[in-house]
C-alpha cells in the first residue's frame, strides 16, 4: 500500500500544486483576480473531474488485465479511455468560451464576473491535455510505474509559477494579464506534460508491447463500451463531490469578495491534503484490481484493510494540522500589505477548523470509492454519492449558512454531513460485499455485492 500509495499521493499533490501556485500567485496580485480565479477554477474543476471518469476506468481494468497477462486488455482499455476523454474534453469546451451568461446566472460579484469569464475562456483549452495526463497516469500507475509520473508532475510545478510570473505580473516583457495569465500558464504545462507521459508510453521498453499509440485511429466497439460502463458512472459521483464544493464557493459568493476568498483558499489547503488520500484510494484500486484478476480473496481483504488503517491514520494526523497551523497556512496565500490580509486569515482559519471536523468521513468516503472501484462497481456508489452531497450535504449548507446565519461555517458543515453520509453507505457496501472473506468478485465486469 505504502511503496504505491505515496508515489501516487506524490504525484496527485505535485498535479494540484499547479492550482495551489496558480492561488497564491493571484492572492499576491490582487484580490479581485483571486476571486475569479477561485470561482473559475471550481467550474473548471468540476467539469474536469467528470471527464477523468474515464481515466479512472482505465486503473482498474488495466490493473486486472495485467495481473492476468493480457496485454491486449491493457492496450484496449488504455486506448479507449483517451478517446472517451479526449471527445470529452471537445464537448465541453463551449461551456468555458462562453461561460459568461453562466456566471451572471450564478450571482457572482460584479466586480469579480468580467475576470472569471476571461480566466475561463482560456482555461478551457486546458481540458483535453489535462485529461490525457490522466488516463497515462492511471495506466501507469496500474502497472506500478509512478516514478516518471512524479518526476514530471514535480518539474510541472516549477515552470507553472515561472510562467506565473512571467504572464500574470507582466515580467520579462509580456502583457500583465492577471488572471488571464494563470490559464495561459495552466494550458502551456499541460500541454508539455501531456506530450511528456505520451513520449514516456510509447518508447520506454517495457511498455513497447503495449503499442497504445499505434493505429490509434482505429475505433474497438467493446472495449469503448466497457470503459463507458465503468467510467461515467465513476465521473458522475466525482463531480457530485466536486460539485458540492463548487457549490459552497457560489454560496460564499453570495456572502461576498472576501468570504470567497478566503473560501478559495481553504480549499486549496484541504484540497492539497486530500491529494494524500486520493493516492492512497488509487492504490487500494490497484491492489484490489490486480487480487481481482489473480482470484485471489485474501489479497483483495488484506489490501483493502491497509488502505482503510493507513488512510485513517493520515486523517488524523491533518486534523492536528489545521487545528494548530490554520492562520499561518491562510497567511501563506496573501500579499503582507493586502487591505483585508486579517479578515480574510479570520474567515480562512475558522473554515479550517470546520475541515478539521470531516477529515476522517473525507478519507473514509474516497477510500470507499476506490475499493469499490477495483471490483468494478460503479453504479450503486454513484448514486450513494450523489444523495449524500446533494441530497444531504447541499440542503445543510444552505439550512446552516443562510437560513440559521452561520454563514461561511455553516456552508461548510453541510460539508460534514454530506461527506459523513457518504463515508458509512460507501464503506458499508464494500465490506459487506466484495470485501466479505467468502466473496469471489471476479467475473469479469460483474461486481459480486451483497443482495
Amino acid at each position: 500500500m505504502l511503496a504505491l500509495g505515496l508515489p501516487l499521493a506524490g504525484s496527485h499533490m505535485a498535479q494540484f500544486m499547479l492550482a495551489v501556485t496558480d492561488t497564491v500567485m493571484l492572492g499576491w496580485y490582487g484580490v479581485h483576480d483571486l476571486a475569479a480565479g477561485v470561482i473559475g477554477a471550481s467550474l473548471f474543476f468540476a467539469v474536469f473531474i467528470f471527464g477523468s471518469g474515464f481515466a479512472n476506468a482505465v486503473m482498474p481494468m488495466v490493473a486486472t488485465a495485467a495481473a492476468r497477462d493480457d496485454p491486449t486488455e491493457v492496450r484496449r482499455a488504455t486506448r479507449m479511455g483517451l478517446w472517451l476523454s479526449i471527445a470529452f474534453g471537445v464537448v465541453f469546451l463551449p461551456l468555458f468560451v462562453l461561460s459568461g451568461p453562466l456566471l451572471v446566472m450564478l450571482h457572482q460579484p460584479p466586480e469579480v464576473i468580467p475576470l472569471a469569464e476571461g480566466y475561463m475562456g482560456l482555461i478551457g483549452y486546458s481540458l483535453v491535455p489535462a485529461l490525457v495526463v490522466m488516463v497515462l497516469k492511471s495506466y501507469l500507475a496500474a502497472l506500478g510505474r509512478m516514478r516518471v509520473v512524479l518526476a514530471l508532475t514535480l518539474a510541472a510545478v516549477f515552470v507553472n509559477i515561472f510562467l506565473n510570473w512571467v504572464f500574470i505580473f507582466g515580467n520579462l516583457g509580456a502583457p500583465e494579464l492577471g488572471v488571464r495569465g494563470a490559464a495561459l500558464a495552466s494550458i502551456g504545462v499541460q500541454l508539455v506534460t501531456a506530450l511528456g507521459l505520451m513520449a514516456y508510453c510509447a518508447w520506454q521498453p517495457a511498455l513497447r508491447a503495449h503499442a497504445l499509440f499505434q493505429r490509434f485511429w482505429r475505433a474497438d466497439g467493446q472495449a469503448l463500451g466497457q470503459v463507458w460502463r465503468v467510467g461515467w458512472p465513476i465521473g458522475v459521483a466525482l463531480v457530485a463531490e466536486t460539485a458540492l464544493f463548487s457549490a459552497t464557493a457560489i454560496m460564499m459568493g453570495w456572502l461576498g469578495a472576501h468570504q470567497l476568498a478566503a473560501h478559495g483558499i481553504a480549499v486549496e489547503i484541504t484540497a492539497l491534503l486530500f491529494m494524500v488520500h486520493l493516492g492512497l484510494s488509487n492504490a487500494a484500486t490497484v491492489l484490489v484490481g490486480r487480487a481481482r484478476g489473480r482470484c485471489d480473496q485474501a489479497a483483495l481483504r488484506a489490501g483493502a484493510r491497509a488502505g482503510v488503517i493507513v488512510s485513517m491514520s493520515f486523517a488524523l494526523a491533518t486534523m492536528l494540522v489545521y487545528v494548530l497551523f490554520g492562520p499561518f497556512l491562510v497567511g501563506l496565500f496573501l500579499a503582507p500589505d493586502e487591505p483585508a490580509r486579517g479578515q480574510i486569515i479570520a474567515i480562512g482559519a475558522a473554515l479550517l477548523i470546520v475541515a478539521a471536523l470531516f477529515q476522517l468521513a473525507d478519507g473514509a468516503q474516497v477510500m470507499g470509492m476506490g475499493l469499490l472501484r477495483g471490483v468494478q462497481d460503479t453504479r450503486v456508489p454513484m448514486w450513494i454519492a450523489a444523495f449524500s452531497y446533494w441530497g444531504l450535504g447541499l440542503p445543510v449548507a444552505y439550512l446552516f449558512g443562510f437560513v440559521l446565519g452561520w454563514q461561511g461555517e455553516g456552508v461548510w458543515a453541510g460539508l460534514v454531513v454530506g461527506l459523513s453520509a457518504a463515508a458509512v453507505a460507501l464503506m458499508w457496501r464494500f465490506w459487506r460485499g466484495p470485501g466479505r472473506a467468502d466473496a469471489t468478485p471476479w467475473e469479469q465486469g460483474t461486481p459480486v455485492v451483497a443482495p
